[in-house]
């Protein structure tokens, strides 16, 4: 998989990712925040206590219906 294209705010992150088909969205979903909680929970340790960084919920939508450069311009905007 490869990330084309990320925008953190304070509330949420907007990713544009590249992945095979084999992987199902909610399973990148996982991975991104498993290995991101991590990473954070190692540089922060106030963030150590807590039980959950992310919420569960999401949201994904794919390119089929518009272009990869419509959504990359998008995520940059956003900020």
């Amino acid at each position: 998989m490869e990330i084309k294209s990320i925008e953190i705010q304070s509330d949420h992150v907007h990713l544009l990712v590249s992945a095979k088909p084999r992987y199902s969205p909610s399973k990148l979903i996982n991975i991104f925040k498993g290995a991101s909680s991590q990473k954070l929970r190692n540089l922060f340790s106030k963030l150590k206590k807590k039980d959950e960084l992310w919420t569960r919920t999401y949201y994904v939508g794919t390119t089929g219906e518009i272009s990869e450069k419509t959504i990359r311009k998008y995520i940059e905007e956003c900020q």
